[in-house]
């Protein structure tokens, strides 16, 4: 049994005896196992359940956890009853943010007699503080989204639309050491840059526009999360105040970042200085957020906030302003939490490139 594993029994809500695990990433996280299926964890079995297809996937990924074979995948809850019962279990954790309506009904139906409780996100909790093999993945994965960004700002140019920019992306860092993409890409030009998450498009670049690319590169699972704003040819007095707003809000925040600091605290540097030069509810999502094994992790950047940072945390920090008709802008840094402040992972510039036009 990994120390994972045991660290998830240890924090088992009160009265579970067991969990079963659906989420794709925590089952990576707790087992190492990357296909479908389910794991059940207890004290006396580790088990992978799944069908054919994942089976020899299953005991390469999976060393420590026994392989079960169902015939199906909707016999998956059938074997996992027969195990929990040659176990004695009887009250079994589950993950109520992953597990549906229809997927509950069904796991009461293939098991009589069980009691199910919620998981309380005890996986995620887990995974907040990342480890050095995963601070290495991630630091792996900054490193080649760094180096996507130094390329396309040579690929960048009149004419060229948006999709092309995403798919060009997509295809570097599959080519230079990422898995593929961390998650889909988002190129907005001009106005389109308004649109927090606007979707690469037939609109061509051209002269006078700021493009924001936000993009990340995949490595062994874990992703990083990068943004910049770059400038095509020579732009408004208007266009590089925001820019250059952004750019201190973004400072401000991550000389606020270290353990003991209130999320909604660092989000408010950013906010507020934002606020008071003149772009008062413009900049309306979140600070940032946790990354990993998933894009967005807990804890987050926002107002409401409830997380405190520890060192070994990994989160964005990602401010931005958005002026429907104009345009807008975000910078975006991955950040590893370090015992005195943090480590920015993402090393490319963050003073405005100007691409030439001629």
């Amino acid at each position: 049994m990994n120390t994972r594993t045991k660290a998830l029994l240890n924090r088992l809500p009160g009265g579970a005896q067991a969990a079963l695990i659906h989420n794709p990433s925590n089952m990576r996280y707790l087992g190492g196992y990357t296909g479908e299926g389910l794991l059940l964890i207890s004290p006396a079995i580790c088990a992978v359940v799944t069908d054919f297809r994942y089976i020899e996937q299953a005991n390469m990924e999976a060393p420590g956890y026994a392989v079960h074979q169902t015939s199906s995948p909707t016999t998956h809850n059938v074997v996992a009853f027969g195990l929990l019962k040659e176990a004695g279990v009887t009250n079994v954790a589950i993950e109520e943010d992953t597990v549906t309506h229809a997927q509950y009904k069904a796991l009461v139906a293939a098991m009589p007699g069980i009691n199910f409780v919620a998981l309380d996100n005890v996986p995620e909790a887990l995974r907040r503080v990342k480890d050095e093999g995963e601070i290495a993945a991630l630091e792996q994965a900054n490193g080649i989204t760094a180096k996507a960004f130094d390329y396309i700002c040579g690929f960048i140019r009149p004419g060229v639309t948006e999709k092309q920019i995403a798919m060009e992306l997509e295809r570097w860092v599959q080519e230079n050491g990422a898995d593929s993409a961390a998650f889909p890409i988002i190129v907005a030009s001009g106005p389109n840059g308004s649109l927090c998450h606007a979707t690469p498009g037939p609109r061509a670049v051209q002269a006078g526009d700021l493009i924001t690319v936000d993009f990340g590169a995949c490595v062994n699972g874990y992703r990083a999360d990068m943004t910049r704003t770059v400038a095509l040819g020579s732009i408004s007095a208007e266009q590089r105040h925001i820019y250059d707003t952004v750019q201190e809000a973004q400072k401000r925040a991550l000389a606020a970042v270290k353990p003991g600091a209130l999320c909604k605290e660092v989000d408010a540097v950013a906010r507020d200085y934002i606020d008071a030069v003149g772009y008062k509810g413009r900049f309306g999502h979140g600070l940032g957020h946790a990354t990993g094994l998933d894009i967005h992790e807990e804890p987050r950047f926002n107002t409401t906030s409830t997380g405190v940072l520890e060192a070994g945390m990994t989160m964005t920090v990602e401010p931005g302003v958005y002026l429907p008709g104009v345009g807008g802008v975000r910078i975006e840094d991955s950040i590893l939490v370090t015992r005195d402040g943090c480590k920015v992972l993402t090393p490319a510039t963050k003073e405005l490139v100007t691409i030439p036009v001629g």
